[in-house]
Order: structure tokens, then C-alpha cells, then sequence
């Protein structure tokens, strides 16, 4: 297929574009560059691409496309409860119009990168995509916005699929350091210590970048009476673990580290564990491989073989330390709108 995937520069579609590729399909890019230059170790092979603001797309820039698969946006609980209306603007708004377009331009697949954090606070049983969803945080609550309006325009000649990514983990040239497992073993890597700032009991599912890549590889060559106007989970039911299984995993992966559990945050409400078996019976022979312990040693074993620093770990691979220090450079308006930026034409 000829694919446009939104947000190829960011920790995701970094991943993504050559799992795409491996698969045989013609890749385009479309991202507004904020996170670009957030690489750790060598340059990505980027796509063909549109720098382009994803609130400036037009249907005219999706003709000729056969999917879209949209990756892009504030990816962060903190910066969307501190900018809950850019969050609302760029994530819901922004992506039911991206759909809108693409639906105009006889694009057939629209592949949306939802969460399993729509399921909020849950409990310790197994929930699976028809459970109430309960988001607790403004990018939570965008994304359920976003497959109501999106799954109301779905009709014969256009299919939209919801893939609700357990959190991700995992080494990705454009790094983030601000997910759970991937802070966790950068904490270790350069202070020795696995600090968990929550009392370490709320539940979360894990999923590797890669894994998430092929689900969405076969979401586009699944038949489309399967996939249709459907949610999917997507990760392991052995992925669902506490935080403090996670940072033990960390510190029996990284030498000399120790955990400490400091609970200064208080109980942290977003606790769910996820059941995935719909995605196994959707996408025929997909499986997701990567352990939690796994993505420990290659997260660990990159940090090492290319140097992160505390700086980079602490501003350039945090979300919203990043953006902050670009708004305080006047590179980015308060609406994250880079000030030089030009808008190519359709």
C-alpha cells in the first residue's frame, strides 16, 4: 500500500516507518518536526515527507494515499493537564478533521493510535474493549473523543480501525525517556537508583515499540470484515505488571541498581490490566514478543553503547521539558506552532 503515517519523527513512528517498509509498503511521512532532533545514536532513515502542521492538513495533501496511519500528538498525561486545550486542539480536533480529510480523499484505511489508558482506573480484573472506558487525564479523554467522531463517519468506502496501545517501551532512535520503563532503566543507567514515585501497586500493560509496529503492519493487510469501525488491544496479557515488578525487573537488568519505592506522589488512580486476545483472533499470527525484562537489557544496553547523559535524558527525551526549553528559545508559539515554520502547498 502507499501509506502516509502522521508523527514518523516522533518515539513511535520512528520505530514504525521500517517495520512499514519491511513489509513491502511505500512510506510518506507528515510531521511538524518537534521532536526531529530528540535522536539517540545514529540518524533514523526517514521517509519521504510533508513538514507539515498536523492542524494545516488538507484533503488534498492525502490524495493518492490507500491508508493513513496516525501517530501524531501530545503523547503526555503532564503537558496535556497543563495545556489541556492544545491537548483537546491537536488530538481530538486536529485528528477527526486529518480523518474527515482523508475520507474526502478516497483514502480506504485510516489506522488511529488510540491508548489503553481510556480504561483508567479499572481494578485488578481484566478488561477488554468493551469495558467502560473511564479516562482520567485530558489525552485520555482526546482519544475516546476521537474514535467517537471518527467511528461515526465510517461507512463501506471508508474503514478506520482504533488500535489502543498498551504503554510502550522500548529503544527507539528518537528516544523518549518519560514512559515508565524507559525512565525507570535511564534512572538506573545514570544514578544507580530505580526511583518509583508512586506507592509501586497500580497495575499498567506494557508494549514494545515493535510490537506495536507490526499490529499496525497487520492491521493494514487484515480483511477489512474483521477490522472495521473496531477497537483493538494491543500488547500481552504477560506485559500486565505493577510498577514495582517493573522496577524490579529494571534493577535485577541494570548492575548495582536498587529500588526505591518513595511513594511522594501518592497512589497514582490510573490502575488497569488488559485482556488482548481480540487482537490475536483479528490479526492472524500476530503475537507480541517483547518482555518487560527484554526491553530492560536492549534499553539498557543502548543507553550504554551510545552515551545518554543526564541533560539529554532529563530535557532533550522528556516531553514537556523539550517543548518547554523550544517555547523559551521563541522556536515554538503557545500554541506549539513553530514560528518559522512554512505551510507547503496542497
Amino acid at each position: 500500500m502507499r501509506v502516509l503515517v502522521t508523527g514518523h519523527q516522533g518515539y513511535l513512528g520512528s520505530v514504525m516507518v521500517p517495520v512499514l517498509r519491511s513489509h513491502g509498503h511505500d512510506v510518506t511521512g507528515l510531521d511538524s518536526g518537534l521532536f526531529a532532533d530528540c535522536i539517540l545514536g545514529p540518524d533514523p532513515d526517514d521517509p519521504p515527507a510533508l513538514r507539515l502542521d498536523l492542524r494545516d492538513v488538507t484533503a488534498s495533501h492525502l490524495t493518492g494515499f490507500d491508508a493513513v496511519i496516525h501517530l501524531a500528538a501530545l503523547s503526555n498525561d503532564p503537558l496535556g493537564s497543563l495545556e489541556p486545550r492544545i491537548t483537546y486542539e491537536i488530538n481530538h480536533h486536529a485528528s477527526v478533521r486529518l480523518a474527515r480529510c482523508a475520507k474526502a480523499a478516497g483514502v480506504r484505511r485510516y489506522l488511529y493510535a488510540s491508548t489503553c489508558s481510556v480504561y483508567g482506573s479499572a481494578g485488578d480484573e481484566l478488561v477488554d474493549e468493551n469495558a467502560p472506558l473511564r479516562p482520567l487525564t485530558p489525552y485520555a479523554e482526546s482519544k475516546v473523543r476521537v474514535e467517537d467522531d471518527v467511528a461515526a463517519i465510517a461507512d463501506s468506502g471508508f474503514s478506520p480501525v482504533f488500535l489502543r496501545n498498551a504503554t510502550a517501551f522500548g529503544f527507539s532512535p528518537r528516544l523518549r525517556a518519560d514512559i515508565v520503563l524507559n525512565n525507570l532503566v535511564g534512572s538506573a543507567f545514570l544514578t544507580g537508583e530505580v526511583r518509583v514515585l508512586s506507592d509501586g501497586t497500580p497495575w499498567r500493560p506494557l508494549v514494545h515499540a515493535q510490537d506495536i509496529a507490526e499490529a499496525f503492519a497487520h492491521a493494514l493487510s487484515a480483511p477489512t470484515d474483521r477490522i472495521h469501525c473496531t477497537a483493538f488491544n494491543i500488547g500481552t496479557e504477560a506485559n500486565n505488571v505493577t510498577v514495582a515488578q517493573i522496577a524490579r525487573a529494571v534493577a535485577e537488568t541494570v548492575p548495582g541498581a536498587k529500588v526505591a519505592v518513595t511513594g511522594e506522589n501518592g497512589p497514582d488512580p490510573r490502575s488497569y490490566r488488559v485482556d488482548f486476545s481480540a487482537l490475536r483472533r483479528a490479526f492472524e499470527g500476530y503475537e507480541a514478543k517483547w518482555t518487560v525484562v527484554d526491553g530492560a537489557a536492549e534499553l539498557y544496553d543502548n543507553y550504554r553503547r551510545y552515551g545518554l547523559t543526564s541533560d539529554a535524558f532529563a530535557t532533550r527525551f522528556t516531553r514537556l521539558a523539550h517543548l518547554s526549553r523550544l517555547q523559551e528559545r521563541h522556536e515554538l508559539d503557545s500554541a506549539l506552532r513553530f514560528q518559522r515554520i512554512e505551510v507547503p502547498h496542497a
